[in-house]
């Protein structure tokens, strides 16, 4: 089966945009409670623009942030998302990763961040951020192995969240092979009972006649 077709019959049992968008916004919230940190973020990767689009932000910038796009390779996200490793810096100004112009256009330049790369099935999907700790406070490793949990739960956000998105695309193309898949799909998640079963007996007899 194809991607396109996958993605409409996924469209049927998939939850909405919202919901992820959600779910990566509480994310950043506990994580920039926890760091007591002034602001968090995640990025995601947009492969078709290669930039990064702020999806999720707490603190400083989160009414402004949001959607604003950086090319992939801008300053220290960019670095983490390319070289696929984590970072701790206490003072971003000494490192000639970090791009001050950027964080300028922004409205908020830190002084010390933690930085990890998203990733799911091996595939870099954005980076998530945590900006300024109190300032007697110093990033720790210990910290960057507490960080590295939300991001294994931000990763599986944005994958659910871009696979929402192009399955969205697919049944917007029109009432093509995918676009029937994805009615059908959905049509059975709102059945239930005797017949959500005589549904799925028919979409059973179905394969095996293809399969045969």
């Amino acid at each position: 089966m194809s991607e396109d077709l996958r993605a409409a019959v996924g469209a049927g049992v998939l939850g909405s945009e919202d919901a992820y968008r959600d779910l990566l916004r509480s994310i950043v919230e506990v994580a920039r409670a926890i760091f007591g940190a002034k602001a968090s973020s995640i990025f995601l990767l947009d492969e078709d623009t290669d930039e990064l689009v702020f999806e999720a932000v707490a603190g400083e910038g989160a009414d402004e942030l949001v959607g604003t796009r950086l090319p992939s390779s801008t300053g220290i996200a960019g670095w983490v998302l390319v070289t696929r490793q984590p970072l701790v810096l206490d003072d971003v100004r000494s490192d000639p990763r970090f791009s001050r112009e950027t964080a300028e256009k922004t409205g908020f330049v830190p002084q010390g961040l933690m930085a990890v790369p998203l990733l799911y099935d091996e595939q870099a999907l954005g980076v998530l951020q945590v900006l300024d700790r109190p300032q007697r406070s110093r990033f720790s490793l210990r910290e960057m192995d507490l960080l590295g949990l939300f991001a294994s739960q931000a990763a599986i956000g944005l994958q659910l969240l871009r696979a929402a998105r192009h399955a969205r695309a697919v049944l917007g193309e029109g009432s093509g092979d995918a676009g029937v898949l994805a009615r059908i799909a959905g049509l059975l998640e709102t059945l239930d009972g005797e017949q959500r079963q005589s549904a799925i007996r028919l979409l059973g007899e179905l394969e095996h006649l293809l399969g045969s």
